[in-house]
């Protein structure tokens, strides 16, 4: 008999391997293109000298304001040292005291311990005769007064010496925050400097030859703007003797000329200082005598003059008097930067001596090389 075809259906057969290979053959095309597109990509494009320019002075800029915060540091870790050495002093002094109190009260009660005490009628049958017990009476009334005396200085004493030492130990803690905020400062200051001059390392010959020259354009310009200012301020001087030659009076008479030629003593003698710090290195940090920062040679400039200024910019834009840059005269203050960061000494005919930056000499320079914030007559 014959076999039964079956009625059942061929089973397709399902061919997996071969899109799975091209599926993976395409994504690793895909990986491989965008490989070599990125191997191909054009680099970032290299600052220009004007970049470079603005970069640099951005940088000495920013470690001229970290100065100042190294400045004002020191400054407040100087003071808190020299209160801390003070209150230890006053601890010694005070310890010292306490030990004699402590001594005196020891001695009382070993003498109290040693002699006994006798109650007041023994004592009284014991006395050889009445007038003699009211006097051991009145000895010991005074002994006691005594006792209690070093007693309560004792105590005094003991609470003033753990008051002191209190003090003590916050000052200390004060000491230590300002020492860690003038090590962070420094720290900033080293920083803004090495990335500065890894900058300027990395220039080539020809860079750094437009870059010298981009610095004289802007010399020449800055000292454009200060021959300008001299022009102004003579015309208004000229101007000034002329209304006062009409009128048959001086500029300035009784009082009011003694106090310009005490000003302009002053100034005199600030201006002198400072011209014989030219040439000297511009340290951060730095008060002279063999180099400065800038608020370290105008505090010095004006402390030949026999005023005392604070140490940083951002205090010394405090002191004296605010003045308008056409009034400005030889002595005054002028500082930089919206942040105040720099600071020098106007001489006269729109220029200062200051202590610039980092690699570079007190120098005599137009305050216009760089932007005024404002100034001051200090006296």
């Amino acid at each position: 008999m014959p076999a039964l075809a079956s009625h059942r259906k061929p089973r397709p057969r399902v061919r997996s391997a071969a899109p799975v290979v091209g599926l993976t053959s395409a994504a690793l095309a895909t990986v491989t293109l965008l490989s070599s597109q990125s191997a191909t990509a054009a680099p970032a494009p290299k600052p220009s000298i004007e970049d470079v320019q603005k970069k640099v002075d951005d940088l000495y800029r920013q470690a001229g304001t970290a100065t100042q915060k190294y400045n004002q540091a020191k400054e407040a870790a100087d003071k808190q040292r020299t209160k801390v050495d003070t209150l230890l002093e006053d601890v010694a002094k005070r310890t010292a005291k306490l030990n004699d109190a402590r001594r005196t009260l020891g001695n009382y009660a070993a003498a109290q311990y040693r002699d006994g005490a006798l109650a007041p009628t023994a004592t009284f049958f014991l006395a050889d005769n009445p007038q003699s017990f009211f006097d051991q009476t009145h000895l010991m009334n005074r002994m006691a007064d005594r006792q209690q005396q070093a007693v309560d200085e004792f105590r005094t004493q003991q609470a003033k010496a753990s008051k002191q030492r209190a003090q003590a130990v916050e000052s200390l803690e004060t000491l230590t925050e300002s020492q860690t905020a003038l090590r962070t400062s420094k720290q900033n200051v080293q920083n803004k400097l090495t990335e500065a001059r890894t900058l300027l390392s990395k220039l080539t010959a020809e860079e750094k030859a437009r870059l010298a020259e981009l610095e004289r354009k802007k010399e020449a310009e800055a000292k454009r703007k200060a021959e300008e200012l001299a022009k102004k301020q003579a015309a208004a001087k000229k101007e000034a003797e002329r209304k006062a030659k009409e009128s048959g009076g001086g500029t300035e008479t009784g009082s009011g000329s003694d106090s310009g030629s005490s000003a302009s003593t002053k100034a005199e003698k600030v201006l002198a200082f400072a011209r014989a710090q030219i040439g000297k290195p511009y340290v951060w940090g730095a008060t002279g005598p063999s180099s400065y920062d800038c608020s370290g040679l105008t505090q010095a400039a004006w402390k030949a003059a026999g005023v005392d200024i604070p140490r940083t910019t951002w205090d010394q834009v405090n002191v004296g008097t605010r003045i308008a840059t056409a009034d400005l005269q030889p002595g005054d203050l002028v500082f930089f930067y919206d942040d105040i960061s720099h600071v020098g000494i106007y001489k006269g005919d729109g220029m200062m001596i200051h202590a610039p930056k980092p690699g570079a000499n007190v120098r005599e320079e137009s305050i216009y090389y760089m932007p005024i914030y404002g100034s001051v007559r200090p006296a």
